[in-house]
Parts: structure tokens; C-alpha cells; sequence
């Protein structure tokens, strides 16, 4: 009989010794991680070992001594599996379909609309502990999850959708500012991501919503995210939001990126963040981009958005007369026509 070990990368713990069965389970519910047992010369990524490939029992029924694996689409993971479809493309939105008895989580305020069959039920923390998957927490638990959540400047409440009635229905999420909104399937990522602190739009039953502290001094003080950001738990689906575009990358072992702190979306645990300066006096004072950049190191998968809120807040508040933004007619011999040839054509 074999033994196995998983890791997610070389900061991360092994898992193991596991047998044949085990590990097959285990390689299904982490595809990311790497994979050694005895007789291999080096560690290897799970989907590139046939041995770990998913094994097709008669009739549903697993190997002796195992339950059936999970099937894709079933629901028999942890979190509710939910279909969805995303509409748009500057000001996106996320339609969920549920089935009888499935619920979808979210921000409170973010629904746009939702058939007469959904319930909406407002719980205390991320809505992890409700339903049957939370059958049994107490207090301190739910407790404990709306402190995080309001650690990453979320709202203690989280709204639960809930299909009560039969077939099919409906219940819609609607991004805050511009940008892209993404699906992302836990169970493909290692069953976590972090994420910038605003970023989680909706999800499946199930998923947690917890806090990921930046353990570098420099990286919290100057990576654009501060030293708290938000970490997402679980194998089902959950709907990120990000500004502008966003583009995918996927970083080989050693493979570093160097990006603006605010572009930074998400990435895989095992992706490695810090800072680095800018360059020289000359670059840090005049070149726009301020003191740091952020630096990403595989391996793993980041995502970067290309227009951060902050940078589109500055924007607004510079342009906002009275606001922060400096009145060009003011003080001039032009007066209000400068306004106007300014671009400020309001009366």
C-alpha cells in the first residue's frame, strides 16, 4: 500500500502518510497541491499523476471501505452547489438558479432582484453556521464570524437566499462600482483564496468569509491592502468583485510579478506577497506610483484588476469642486468661464 504526501507548496504543511484511497479523495478535493510518495525522485503536481486520477466504481459505489466520491454539479460537498450566470460587461451582475432547499449568501445591499420564492433571512457572521452545514454552532462561533468580518470592513450581517418552493428560481447580485464580477470554484483553488477586503460579492451556503493577517511589516504598511485581507474557505462557488479589467495569471515556482499595491485582486495561499521600492529618489518622487510595489511569487494563480476603487475615489474627489479638488476658476480674471472650459459646464 502506498503512502502520500500533500502539499500546497513550501510554506505550507504536508498531509500525510495517506493510502491509495485517501489520497485519490484528497487529490479530487485539492487539484492545486503537489504530491510525493516513495519511489518518486520529486514532488509533483496532483493533476500530471495518473495514479491519483478518479477511479469510475459501478453504480455510484465507492472502493471498499470508502463512500462514493463527490460528482461535480451533485451538491455532495460541503457548500451548496448553486448554477449562475453573469450578465453584462462594465456594470456587471451574478444570477444565481436555485433549487429547492439551496441558498446563496451575501452582502447586505448587493441584491438587485429575486423570485417571490427565495426567502432572504438575515444571519449574524458570514452564514457559514446556518442551514444544515451549521446545524449545532453555538454563539461564540457565529460570534467569531461576524468579528472577522467586520475586521475587513465588512457588515456584521451577512443575507442568506433561500429557495423555499419548487423548480427553479432566481435571485440576482449587483457589483458596487465598475468592474468585473468573477466565479470562482473554491475546490479549484485549494479551497481558498485570499482576496482585497471588499471583494467577495456572494457564494454558496457554506463558504466562510475569514480574515488573512500580512504577517511583514513593510507588506502591511505599504501593500496597498494594509495588514488585513480577506480570506475565502470552502468548495463551492463564490462571485468576487473587481474594478476595471481583471487578467489571470499563473505563476511558476520562483516566477515573481511586480505589480502596483492597488492592482492586487487575489491569489492562491501559497503565493508568496511582499514589497519592494520603486527604484530610485527620482522614481519614488516623480514617477506616479509611489514608494512600493507589490510582489507576487509562485507558484500559484493571481488576479489584478486594473482600475482600483481608491484610484477612481481619488479621481472623483479630485474633480469634485469643494471637495478635495482645487476650483480653477476661483481667483482667476476667467471666473466661471473657466469653469466651463474646464470641462464644468453646470449652471
Amino acid at each position: 500500500m502506498e503512502r502520500w504526501y500533500f502539499s500546497a507548496g513550501s510554506n505550507s504543511p504536508r498531509v500525510g502518510p495517506l493510502d491509495d484511497n485517501a489520497a485519490r479523495v484528497h487529490a479530487q478535493q485539492h487539484p492545486e497541491d503537489w504530491c510525493w510518495r516513495d519511489g518518486m525522485s520529486d514532488w509533483q503536481p496532483v493533476g500530471k499523476v495518473a495514479e491519483l486520477a478518479p477511479q469510475s466504481p459501478a453504480a455510484g459505489q465507492g472502493p471498499a471501505g470508502m463512500p462514493p466520491l463527490p460528482s461535480t454539479g451533485s451538491g455532495a460537498g460541503r457548500d451548496d452547489e448553486i448554477d449562475y450566470r453573469i450578465v453584462g460587461t462594465d456594470m456587471q451582475f451574478v444570477e444565481v438558479e436555485l433549487d429547492p432547499g439551496e441558498s446563496a449568501i451575501a452582502e447586505a445591499g448587493s441584491m438587485m432582484y429575486k423570485d417571490a420564492a427565495v426567502q432572504m433571512d438575515t444571519v449574524f457572521g458570514d452564514g457559514s453556521h446556518s442551514g444544515p452545514a451549521g446545524a449545532g454552532s453555538g454563539f461564540m462561533d457565529k460570534l467569531m464570524s461576524a468579528g472577522k468580518r467586520v475586521i475587513t470592513g465588512e457588515s456584521l450581517f451577512t443575507t442568506v437566499f433561500t429557495h423555499s418552493g419548487q423548480g427553479k428560481a432566481k435571485v440576482a447580485f449587483a457589483a458596487p462600482y465598475p468592474g468585473t464580477v468573477l466565479a470562482m470554484k473554491l475546490s479549484d483553488h485549494g479551497g481558498r483564496l485570499i482576496c482585497q477586503k471588499d471583494a467577495f460579492l456572494a457564494g454558496a451556503r457554506g463558504v466562510q468569509v475569514g480574515i488573512h493577517f500580512q504577517r511583514k511589516i513593510l507588506t502591511g504598511l505599504f501593500g496597498g491592502e494594509g495588514f488585513i485581507m480577506q480570506k475565502l474557505e470552502g468548495d463551492g462557488w463564490v462571485f468576487v468583485h473587481a474594478g476595471g479589467t481583471v487578467v489571470e495569471y499563473d505563476l511558476k515556482p520562483g516566477e515573481r510579478l511586480d505589480v502596483d499595491t492597488g492592482c492586487v485582486m487575489a491569489y492562491h495561499s501559497n503565493v508568496d506577497m511582499d514589497v519592494r521600492a520603486v527604484g530610485g529618489i527620482k522614481s519614488m518622487v516623480f514617477g506616479g506610483e509611489g514608494m512600493f510595489l507589490a510582489t507576487l511569487t509562485g507558484p500559484g494563480k493571481v488576479w489584478l484588476q486594473s482600475l482600483p476603487f481608491s484610484r477612481m475615489a481619488g479621481r472623483m474627489l479630485a474633480a469634485a469642486p469643494g471637495g478635495g479638488g482645487k476650483d480653477r476658476g476661483e481667483g482667476s480674471v476667467l471666473g466661471g468661464l473657466g469653469d466651463i472650459l474646464g470641462g464644468d459646464r453646470r449652471f
